[in-house]
């Protein structure tokens, strides 16, 4: 599903790092599963959290109910986009909200090119379509990532919090308070692993890349050094 920040782009990257430590059943966790574009690459047990309700919703709309999601622009509209985004209840408001806003950004605007020709509905679907089985099985909540319901002991724990000092979450994000979860877990017998740019004390980059992570009219590209990180103490 299109989503802003997704890891989508790194996940052949970053995947078999992670993997190769994985052991027969053991459990994959996301705290911060956004639009399962990660989730959606592993196999076996799975766990997707998000604290947001309407990203765990369009996700098991897009596992198991796919005969419900608009097939193109004709039969879906503008007008309709703003229909849904005022029905909360609605069962596709999750679906709207980000893969069809603008930059997978929840409620970012009806998606279009400058032209009006592509189909973005068309093209959701389609992706709808394509990630549909490989999302299903996985036990979803919503739930904050410090509130997980169901955490298996020596689960491997990915996580891809809002990042430090970015716009949207400076002040609505405990920074501080989720490293120090991560070394919890980590303590606990999980392998932890941690999408980021920067991190605390302890913590080592097992893997860096710059990443173009916006190219747009309005505010040119912007780059980031995308790195993944582990423990210290972590044998790699």
């Amino acid at each position: 599903m299109k989503y802003m920040g997704s890891k989508n782009r790194i996940a052949k990257e970053i995947l078999p790092i992670m993997l190769k430590y994985r052991k027969p059943g053991q459990w994959w966790v996301e705290p911060f599963v956004g639009g399962g574009n990660m989730i959606d690459k592993v196999s076996g047990n799975r766990i997707g959290c998000d604290i947001d309700k309407d990203a765990i919703n369009a996700l098991k709309v897009i596992a198991y109910r796919t005969d419900l999601l608009p097939k193109n622009n004709k039969e879906f509209t503008k007008e309709d986009y703003y229909k849904i985004k005022k029905q909360p209840n609605h069962p596709l408001h999750g679906y709207v909200a980000f893969a069809l806003s603008y930059g997978g950004k929840k409620w970012g605007g009806w998606r279009k090119d400058n032209e009006g020709k592509r189909d973005y509905v068309a093209e959701a679907y389609r992706s709808a379509l394509r990630q549909s089985k490989k999302l299903q099985g996985i036990l979803f909540f919503v739930c904050s990532y410090n509130k997980i319901p169901f955490l298996p002991k020596n689960s491997i724990i990915y996580c891809d919090p809002p990042y430090k000092n970015t716009t949207k979450y400076r002040n609505k994000f405990d920074h501080e308070k989720f490293w120090k979860w991560c070394e919890e877990k980590y303590k606990e017998g999980h392998y932890v692993f941690v999408s980021e740019y920067s991190a605390p004390k302890g913590w080592k980059a097992i893997w860096q890349k710059e990443i173009v992570t916006s190219l747009t009219q309005d505010t040119g590209a912007k780059k980031g050094i995308e790195k993944l990180f582990v423990p210290e103490s972590f044998k790699c």
